[in-house]
C-alpha cells in the first residue's frame, strides 16, 4: 500500500501503444484489427519497419525490420508511409486529455507522459484514475495505452512496460525482488548496449545484480551515471513531475558576434562550423537532445531574423546541427552583411528518454552504422578502446509484470 502521507508520490507514466499504427487505425476503421506497419520508402523493399500493429507483431514482424522481411512473416501485412502531422495532432489531444485531470503533466516524447496524481489519488483510487484514462482514450481517440502507477518516475516507467497492450501495472517498493530484480539489465530504463556491457564487465546481468551490488564499486566503473542508476535499481527517483521540462520553448544555443561584418557563404560555413560544434558539446553536457534546430541571423542594419527546421529525431552531434544549420543559412540569407550568427536546440529532450525513431528514408545508412558498430567493436576487444565508437541503442520490448491494486 502507498501510505497517504505528505511525502508519498503517485505518479502516472501514460504509454501509448504501437501510437503511429494506432493513430492511423483510429482515423480509418478498415484498418482496425489487421496487421498494420508504418514504413519508409514504401515501394521500395529497402524500407524498414517503423512501428507495427500488435497483430502485425504476432506474425513475427518487428521494429527496423526491412520491408521485404516483415513480409515473408506477413503477406498480408498492410504498409503505409507516416503522416507526421496526424501524429503530432493526436498527441496533443492525448495530452490535453492528460492536462484535464491534473497540471502536473510532463510530456517526455510525442507518444509518452508522467503524471503527478498524488493530490486526486490520496481521494480517489489511484487504479481507477489510470483505468478511466486508459479507457477515455481507447473510445474518445480510439487510441490504446499502457500505464504504469508507482511511487516515483522510473518505477512507473518500469511499471508501464511490463503490460503491453492496454495494461495498468502498479510496481511498489516492497515488490521490487519479485517485479524488478529479476529483469535483465538491458530492460533497465536507462541502460544501453554500451552501459550493459559495462555492467556485465563487473557481473552485473539483472536489475538484482545491480541493485545488491556495492554503490562504490558501480560508480567506480560507470561513474556519475552508475550511481544514478544504482539507486534506481533500488528504488529512489526524487526527480518531480516537471510540465515545463518538456516545453517547446526550451533550447540550448549559442551565438558569435562576427569582428567583420560576413559577407560570402564560405565564410557562414566556417562560422557554422565553429557554433555547431560549441553547441554540441553544450548538448552533451546538459545530457539533453533537440528535435528542432533554430537558425539565428542579425544583419548589421540590427535586423535579426530566426528560422528552424523540426527534424523526425532529436539529435545532438556537431554533423547533424551544420546540415541543418547551413540548409537554413542558404535558403533564408538575404546577401545582406551579416552581424551576428546562432545556433539553438529546441524541443530539448534528456538523452535517456529520447527514443531513436530511425531514419524512414535511410535504412541503408543505418544499416552501413550496425555493421560499423559491430566491427569496431569487434577491434576494441582485440586491440583495446582507442577508436571512436558509434551505434544505435535500443529498446528491447519488455513482457513482464502483472495488473495490481493498491489495497
Amino acid at each position: 500500500m502507498l501510505k497517504k502521507t505528505s511525502t508519498a508520490r503517485i505518479i502516472l507514466h501514460i504509454d501509448m501503444n504501437s501510437f503511429y499504427a494506432s493513430v492511423e487505425s483510429a482515423l480509418n476503421p478498415e484498418l482496425r484489427g489487421k496487421p498494420l506497419a508504418i514504413a519508409g520508402n514504401v515501394e521500395e523493399r529497402r524500407g524498414i519497419v517503423v512501428t507495427s500493429s500488435y497483430e502485425a507483431r504476432a506474425k513475427g514482424v518487428k521494429t527496423t525490420m526491412p520491408v521485404w522481411e516483415a513480409k515473408k512473416y506477413c503477406p498480408e501485412l498492410i504498409v503505409m508511409p507516416p503522416s507526421f502531422d496526424k501524429y503530432r495532432k493526436a498527441s496533443q489531444e492525448m495530452f490535453d486529455l492528460l492536462f484535464e485531470y491534473t497540471d502536473l503533466v510532463e510530456p517526455i516524447s510525442i507518444d509518452e507522459g508522467f503524471m503527478d496524481i498524488t493530490d486526486i489519488g490520496m481521494k480517489s483510487s489511484p487504479v481507477q484514475i489510470a483505468k478511466e484514462i486508459q479507457q477515455r482514450l481507447h473510445k474518445e481517440q480510439h487510441l490504446p495505452c499502457s500505464i504504469g502507477i508507482a511511487p516515483n518516475k522510473f518505477l512507473a516507467k518500469m511499471a508501464s512496460d511490463m503490460k503491453k497492450p492496454l495494461g495498468i501495472t502498479i510496481l511498489r517498493k516492497r515488490e521490487l525482488p519479485e517485479k524488478l530484480w529479476p529483469l535483465p539489465i538491458e530492460e533497465m530504463h536507462g541502460v544501453g548496449k554500451k552501459t550493459m556491457q559495462k555492467f556485465h564487465q563487473i557481473k552485473v546481468y539483472t536489475i538484482g545484480d545491480l541493485a545488491e551490488k556495492d554503490e562504490k564499486v558501480v560508480k567506480l566503473h560507470l561513474g556519475r551515471n552508475g550511481e544514478k542508476l544504482w539507486q534506481r535499481s533500488r528504488g529512489i527517483d526524487d526527480r518531480d513531475v516537471d510540465p515545463d521540462a518538456a516545453s517547446e520553448f526550451k533550447s540550448v544555443g549559442t551565438s558569435t558576434t562576427l569582428p567583420q561584418n560576413l559577407l560570402r557563404i564560405e565564410q557562414a560555413s566556417n562560422v557554422l562550423r565553429d557554433l555547431s560544434e560549441s553547441l554540441e558539446q553544450r548538448l552533451k553536457r546538459k545530457n539533453v537532445m533537440g528535435y528542432t534546430i533554430q537558425l539565428t541571423i542579425r544583419y548589421a542594419d540590427r535586423k535579426t531574423i530566426t528560422r528552424s527546421h523540426t527534424l523526425m529525431n532529436p539529435v545532438y552531434k556537431k554533423e547533424d546541427i551544420l546540415t541543418v544549420a547551413h540548409q537554413l543559412f542558404k535558403d533564408h540569407w538575404n546577401e545582406e552583411p551579416v552581424r551576428l550568427l546562432g545556433i539553438a536546440a529546441t524541443q530539448v529532450i534528456e538523452k535517456e528518454n529520447a527514443t531513436l525513431q530511425l531514419d524512414l528514408f535511410s535504412y541503408k545508412e543505418h544499416r552501413k552504422d550496425e555493421r560499423l558498430f559491430d566491427t569496431l567493436n569487434d577491434i576494441h576487444k582485440r586491440y583495446g578502446n582507442r577508436s571512436i565508437r558509434k551505434g544505435i541503442e535500443k529498446k528491447g520490448d519488455k513482457k513482464h509484470g502483472n495488473e495490481g491494486e493498491i489495497e
